[in-house]
C-alpha cells in the first residue's frame, strides 16, 4: 500500500476531508453557543385568531417554567410543544423558531361544553375531557350540561346530546344532563328537573321513538301530573312515572 500512490493520495484525501468536516462542525458548534442565540423571547399566538379565555401569561410561565431548555438552535421543539399542552386549558400547541432569538408558540384552548363525571373534570366541545380549575369556568359552570360515561364515550355523549335536544325542542324540554351507564343504558335530565330514562339502544331507532313517544303525551302528562320527578320510557307501549305527593287512588275508587 505504501508504494500505491494513488492509495496513498486517496487516504491522505479522505483523512483531509474528515479533519476538514470536523473543524466545520465544531465552528458551527461555537457559532451556536453565542449568546446572541439564546432565546429571549416566547411569543404566544392563538391557532384560530381567538381571545384566550382562560389561558394567560401567567399560568403559562408557572406551566411551563424550567421545562424549556437550549438555545435557538439546541432547544427540543416537542418538548416545547409538550409543555406547553401540559398547562390548564390548552388544548394543543404548535413551536417554531423565528431568527434569530425567539420561538413562536400557536395555543389552540379547551372550549368547555359541561362537566364531565363526578371527579371535577370538564368536558370540551370536541368531546376531549381535561382537567381545569374549575373556578375560572365558574361564570359558566350553572349553565353547563352535566355528562357522564365510560372512559372513551365522551364523543359519542356529546353527539346523541346534540340529538336530543333536537328530538326534546317539540315539546319545549331541554337536555341539561346526559348519562351513559356502564351497560350503555341512557339517561337524560331536563330542564325542568325530570330525568327520563331511555334505556340502552338496541336498534337505531329506538330512543328516538321513544323520545317521540314521550314528546307526544308531554302536554297531558304535565296537565294532569304535577311534580314529576322521573320517567322511564323502556317499556314498549307505556310509561313509568314518579312525583313528589303523587297518590294512586284505592282500587274501588279507581274503577267507578
Amino acid at each position: 500500500m505504501w508504494h500505491d500512490v494513488k492509495a496513498l493520495n486517496a487516504t491522505a484525501s479522505g483523512l483531509y476531508a474528515a479533519v476538514a468536516l470536523a473543524c466545520a462542525a465544531s465552528g458551527v458548534w461555537w457559532v451556536s453557543q453565542r449568546p446572541m442565540f439564546d432565546l429571549r423571547t416566547i411569543r404566544i399566538e392563538t391557532a384560530d385568531q381567538a381571545e384566550l379565555r382562560h389561558v394567560n401569561h401567567l399560568t403559562l410561565r408557572n406551566g411551563t417554567q424550567g421545562r424549556i431548555q437550549g438555545n435557538f438552535f439546541t432547544a427540543n421543539l416537542d418538548t416545547v410543544r409538550q409543555a406547553f399542552e401540559s398547562v390548564p386549558w390548552v388544548r394543543r400547541a404548535s413551536v417554531r423558531r423565528e431568527w434569530p432569538d425567539q420561538l413562536i408558540v400557536a395555543l389552540e384552548e379547551h372550549e368547555a361544553m359541561g362537566t364531565w363525571g363526578e371527579d371535577g373534570r370538564l368536558l370540551s366541545v370536541k368531546g376531549d375531557v381535561f382537567t381545569a380549575n374549575l373556578a375560572e369556568a365558574e361564570e359558566d359552570l350553572d349553565e353547563m350540561p352535566a355528562f357522564s360515561g365510560p372512559e372513551g364515550s365522551e364523543r359519542e355523549v356529546l353527539e346523541r346530546f346534540a340529538e336530543l335536544k333536537k328530538w326534546f325542542a317539540p315539546a319545549k324540554l331541554v337536555p341539561e344532563g346526559l348519562d351513559l351507564s356502564g351497560r350503555y343504558a341512557w339517561t337524560v335530565k331536563l330542564d325542568n328537573g325530570v330525568s327520563v330514562e331511555l334505556g340502552r339502544e338496541q336498534s337505531k331507532t329506538m330512543l328516538k321513538e321513544r323520545v317521540d313517544r314521550l314528546v307526544r303525551i308531554w302536554p297531558q302528562l304535565e296537565a294532569r301530573v304535577p311534580n314529576i320527578e322521573t320517567i322511564d320510557m323502556r317499556y314498549q307501549n307505556g310509561l313509568a312515572l314518579s312525583a313528589q305527593g303523587l297518590k294512586i287512588p284505592p282500587e274501588g275508587k279507581a274503577k267507578r
